[in-house]
């Protein structure tokens, strides 16, 4: 092997080791486990996905010893979940947000009770800045990886080519490899999760349904775009019911954006929007009316 390639892997064992000591397995399940990071003193975070349940969760440390955690909050959306364990202390994890690039090397470390840490090597193979998944939460940036998770890695750190952590691991919002959950996406929803135990989501108290627009109105409407979505159900004393919003408008417009899918009407609910007014503009009978709705608050979302 020539003197560079031992030099890289050198490189790599040492970042996965001084990654390590931030890194735990986390038992939440009848058999197997997955893993955290000690993102600071006494708060370890990890997917929630990989959490099958609420109580009796354990934590394996750096050091082998097996001890108790609890859950403080989860959030589906981001797949974050904030445990609270007293005895994970270790020096401030360094952590970074860097500007990644596709074909950039990154290094998944995770934990595992028996066989200590554990590394998986891939590359980015899609960076957005910004990206919105299920439920409407927005990832900034988005960075998926190229890379084989085992089911011990799910929440494992992601480490950059400078041997800083730039956030955790989960293949939930992509299945063919792992999304790099970035610092400051994790630092948000931990402050909202200690605060308040849940993430505060926007609603408009309809059901929506995509449908496609006929081409004769679509025409009449001046419009490019070939679907919109339909109100299937309305709330009672809801922000749209008290907008006069019934069953059967077609909503095509939010905010003075197009209204095409589902994913359109999410993008509006973050916590921010909550107590804000939107403009929306209804089709009914074929003519367009423009209404004020006064975003409300589902703990755990919806629309």
């Amino acid at each position: 092997m020539s003197a560079e390639w031992t030099a890289i892997s050198n490189a790599l064992a040492e970042a996965t080791e001084k990654a390590a000591a931030h890194v735990v397995a986390v038992h939440a399940e009848l058999r197997g486990s997955a893993s955290g990071i000690i993102w600071r003193n006494g708060l370890i975070v990890t997917a929630e996905h990989a959490l099958r349940r609420d109580e009796e969760i354990q934590v394996t440390l750096h050091d082998g010893r097996v001890v108790s955690a609890t859950l403080e909050g989860r959030d589906p959306s981001t797949d974050i979940a904030v445990l609270k364990c007293e005895a994970a202390t270790t020096a401030p994890v360094a952590l970074a947000d860097p500007p990644w690039k596709p074909g950039q090397l990154a290094l998944v470390v995770a934990g595992t009770r028996a066989s200590g840490p554990v590394a998986a090597l891939g590359c980015v193979s899609l960076v957005a800045s910004e990206r919105r998944i299920w439920g409407g939460a927005a990832i900034a940036p988005y960075v998926r990886l190229d890379v084989a998770l085992q089911r011990t890695a799910v929440g494992g750190a992601v480490v950059e080519a400078g041997g800083l952590v730039a956030g955790f691991a989960t293949p939930k919002f992509a299945p063919a490899g792992a999304l790099a959950l970035p610092v400051a996406t994790v630092n948000r929803v931990v402050e909202a999760l200690l605060s308040k135990g849940h993430i505060p989501r926007g609603y408009l108290g309809v059901g929506l349904q995509p449908i496609r627009l006929p081409a004769h109105l679509r025409e009449s409407l001046q419009r490019r775009e070939k679907t919109a979505v339909i109100v299937l159900e309305v709330e009672p004393d809801g922000p749209a019911h008290k907008a006069g919003v019934v069953i059967g408008d077609i909503l095509i417009g939010l905010s003075g954006r197009p209204v095409m899918r589902l994913e359109d009407v999410h993008a509006h609910l973050h916590g921010e929007q909550i107590g804000k007014a939107l403009n929306a503009v209804f089709l009914r009978g074929g003519v367009p009316r423009e209404v004020s709705m006064v975003v409300g608050e589902r703990a755990m979302g919806g629309n």
